[in-house]
């Protein structure tokens, strides 16, 4: 335990809670900028068991915000590449990896033995197919999105908060997201969803649950959104 002995130092967590991280499994979506630091920080944190789920191999125009990969892993699976900074970050961890695209058709195989899923894709058709899944296997679901210098997360407890569809009753699957990211502001989104990760694992209540954390960086400005449940919700109503 001597790895964890400043996270054991914080009352909040102590060795019991430290115990809970490391047998905790956590399922990652999308090995880019947000899943670089939410697998990064959970990795270092002590969570047992990492499940990688992404397709897409490294592009140079990846490198400025997704620090987990290396320029010699140019044309390698993310998930591959992620893999080894993990075992670098923290040999402890179990990693396992999905090089796929999450569909309808596959996602039961590839969820049912997680315990939490952390939403780090970067396209809207992504983001509310992993919300339907998450809704329909009852699966608590970190949801953070970050574009420019805007961001934005949510805790969703299926059937016990808002979902996506709640907040985005008609949402565009087809639009794309603007392409410009900056690094600290997605690695800002990204440790914000994996303290949301810990205090799921570690019990403690979150006050993303049922609430849109928004965040303007450049103009230094964070809100916290109350939303609810919609009665008409296609998914959870």
């Amino acid at each position: 335990m001597e790895r964890y002995l400043r996270n054991i130092a914080i009352k909040e967590i102590g060795e019991n809670g430290q115990k809970h991280i490391n047998k905790a499994r956590v399922l990652v979506c999308g090995c880019g900028g947000l899943g670089s630091g939410v697998i990064s920080n959970l990795a270092a944190a002590g969570v047992g068991h990492l499940g990688l789920v992404d397709s897409d191999v490294i592009e140079i125009s990846n490198l400025n915000r997704q620090f987990i990969h290396k320029t010699e892993n140019i044309g390698k699976l993310k998930v591959l590449s992620a893999k080894e900074r993990i075992q670098e970050i923290n040999p402890e961890v179990t990693v396992e990896i999905f090089p796929h695209r999450l569909d309808k058709n596959n996602y039961h195989n590839i969820i049912k033995e997680y315990d939490l899923i952390v939403d780090c894709f970067d396209s809207y058709a992504s983001k509310f197919l992993l919300n339907e899944i998450a809704v329909k296997e009852n699966k608590p679901l970190i949801h953070g999105g970050v574009s420019e210098f805007n961001g934005q997360i949510t805790v969703i407890v299926p059937h016990k908060t808002p979902c996506l569809r709640c907040i985005f009753p008609e949402p565009d699957f087809e639009a794309k997201i603007p392409e410009g990211n900056l690094s600290p502001v997605v690695n800002l989104v990204a440790s914000i969803e994996a303290l949301e990760a810990l205090k799921w694992i570690l019990g403690i209540p979150s006050a993303l649950q049922g609430h849109l954390l928004t965040i303007d960086a450049l103009n230094m400005t964070f809100k916290s959104l109350k939303i609810n449940s919609s009665d008409q919700c296609v998914l959870c109503s």
